[in-house]
């Protein structure tokens, strides 16, 4: 039923995945700045990784782009919205905008604090 927690303390890569998990949560308050340096560290990292920390470092990368194409998605969303506030449609967009994009946020920081927990723990990402 439970996967046992494998120790991959000597696992090369750990220290950098444990680095960007703490750059990602650092993201927030750093208008994301910080999580593209977490994500330029674990593409630089990951080709040395090894076992479970090379686990995590594709995972940091993958759930980035994914929040990358979603911030892309919503400037246009939210340039569409100033574009039709002169019809006051624009401002339930804008609304709308606003709330994917605490929804995006929470998802981010959330996905980046488990990761962190199973690193810890010794388990690989999800």
């Amino acid at each position: 039923m439970y996967e046992e927690a494998r120790p991959i303390a000597g696992e090369s890569g750990r220290s950098a995945a444990l680095f960007v998990y703490i750059l990602y949560l650092l993201s927030i308050p750093s208008a994301a700045v910080f999580a593209l340096v977490g994500v330029v560290l674990a593409y630089m990292t990951r080709d040395g990784a090894t076992g479970a920390a090379r686990a995590h470092l594709d995972n940091q990368i993958r759930f980035w782009w994914v929040a990358f194409f979603w911030g892309v998605a919503l400037v246009v969303l939210t340039g569409i919205g100033w574009l039709l506030t002169p019809v006051l449609i624009g401002f339930p967009i804008l609304g709308i905008a606003g709330l994917i994009a605490l929804i995006i946020m929470i998802w981010f920081t959330v996905k980046a604090l488990l990761g962190l927990l199973a690193l810890l723990d010794g388990r690989p990402a999800r």
